[in-house]
Formats: C-alpha cells, structure tokens, sequence
C-alpha cells in the first residue's frame, strides 16, 4: 500500500516498475536524509507507474533496437515546432550552442537536421543518439495528440492509487500524467504533488493541451492535493517554464536546484534537499 507513486518521463520504453524502483527509491532517500528526514520511509513506501512500454517500438522486442529514425522523420507541425523549443532553450543556457537564426523553425527535413545537429553538441544531450532524440519527441506528441495512449497511460495510473497515497510524484512527462491524474480524480487521498523538470508551462504544445475534466481549464489546481512543489534546474532544456506559478497560480512551492551536467536527471532532482522536503510534507514525515 505505498504512499508515494512516481510517475517517469519519456525515454524509458526499455524496463519496468521494478527497474524504475530500483532508481527511483535510492534517490528519494538520498533527498529525504539531506532533508533531514532520514529512514522516515522504507522501499515498500513507494510505487512506481510504467508506462514506457506503450512507446516501445513494435516488431523489435527481441533485438532491443530503436528504429532508425532521423530528421526526416520528425513531424512536420507538433514535432518541429518543440524542437525548435528545446534548441531556442539551449542556445540560452548553453554558449556551445548556435542558436537559431530565425524566430521560427522552416519545417523542412534540412531545418529540423540543422536543429538536431545544434543540440547534439549542447551538454544536455550529449551522448544521446539522434534517433533517441527523434523518439523522445515522437512519444511527447503521442501523449499529447494520439488519443488512445492518454487513456492507458492514465488507466496504469489510477491502478496504483491506494488509499494510503498521499503523494504523487512526476518527472518529465510523468509531470504532465500526475496533474492531468488528478484533476481527473479529486476524490482520491493524495494530497501532494511534487513535479521535476517538468514541461508543463510549455505554451501551446503543452499547457494549452492538457486534458482536463469538463468546465476544467488549464492551469486549474490539480484536484484537492494541498500542496504543489515544483523543482527545475536553470539548465534544464525540458523544463522550459522554470517557475510555473504564473500559470498555474502562487500556491505552487518553486524551487531552483542545480543538477550540474545532468540537467534533467531524475536521480539528481530527487536527491536535492528541496525535493526530501517535499516528499516528507507530502507524507505527513514531520
């Protein structure tokens, strides 16, 4: 019966709940001993939602290989228009990047292969392969834009909710779950929210996408949680909107943490003090 869930971001279509506990726990421990709250939960306190195997690419479940995918694969609307996003970000956090030289992203093949190039020498995605880069923004525009893949993911989400949870934790695009999660559900337990590198104060791809009951809108309070905790790191690309208090109204707690070359790293959110405190006001630990 755990009282935290953790919802994971993209990228993650290879492994399982056991896998993502295995690296999701560490941390949060970490974060709650920097926090001062050490040994307060155990392992079997925390649960983790996978979902990253509705992404994994089908007809390949025995070689483990991405599609070859490359510039020429990016969608031309949803996909360009984020990339141009991410790159605009890291230009202005990264000097090694080019930024654009335009204020909008040409969506042709040529254009977007100029974008992936630039980001590939940014340190955010060093080491990332192109076609993993390529994915990463096909499983975003699915989540948002496919319509049966918000239901399951949803679905696997709700599976997990117990009436012991008190907290629900999303890194990433599992940001984007968690709140649409519980705004669709105000009767469950869960009386906190605490969000990592998340995307959801992007404008017109993200925030004016969500899904939400009837009569809701976005940037709603999420449900009846009492409590919003949101951390980004500066250069953290994905969490374009830093601060999402302006969308999403100042009772949110925001925080900055610096997660040195990994900006996004779900690990290194998880085991700042900001992120231990959190999780131990969720769980009632003080």
């Amino acid at each position: 019966m755990a009282r935290v869930i953790c919802v994971h971001g993209i990228g993650q279509q290879f492994g399982g709940e056991r896998e993502q506990h295995g690296r999701w726990w560490p941390a949060m421990a970490d974060g709650l001993s920097r926090a001062g709250h050490e040994d307060r939960l155990k392992p079997a306190d925390i649960a983790c939602v996978f979902y990253g195997d509705l992404f994994r690419p089908p007809g390949r479940v025995l070689s483990g290989s991405e599609p070859p995918w490359d510039a020429a694969d990016v969608e031309p609307e949803f996909e360009a228009e984020l990339l141009r996003l991410l790159w605009a970000e890291a230009a202005r956090t990264d000097p090694a990047v080019v930024p654009p030289d335009a204020p909008t992203l040409a969506r042709t093949p040529r254009s977007v292969q100029r974008a992936l190039d630039a980001l590939s020498r940014s340190r955010f995605f060093s080491g990332l392969a192109l076609r993993a880069l390529v994915a990463d923004l096909r499983q975003v525009r699915r989540y948002l834009c496919d319509p049966g893949v918000r239901p399951a993911v949803a679905a696997r989400v709700a599976a997990r909710i117990t009436p012991d949870t008190r907290l629900l934790v999303g890194h990433s695009l599992g940001s984007v779950v968690a709140y649409e999660s519980l705004a669709a559900h105000p009767e469950w337990p869960v009386r906190a929210l605490l969000t990592l590198g998340s995307p959801l104060g992007i404008r017109n791809l993200v925030f004016d996408r969500l899904s939400l009951p009837a009569g809701g809108a976005p940037g709603d309070w999420p449900g009846s949680v009492e409590q919003w905790t949101n951390i980004a790191d500066e250069g953290d690309v994905v969490a374009l909107a830093k601060d999402l208090r302006p969308l999403f109204g100042e009772r949110i707690h925001s925080h900055l943490v610096h997660n040195g070359a990994h900006a996004h790293d779900m690990t290194r959110y998880l085991d700042t003090a900001a992120a231990g405190a959190a999780v131990a006001d969720g769980c009632g630990l003080r």
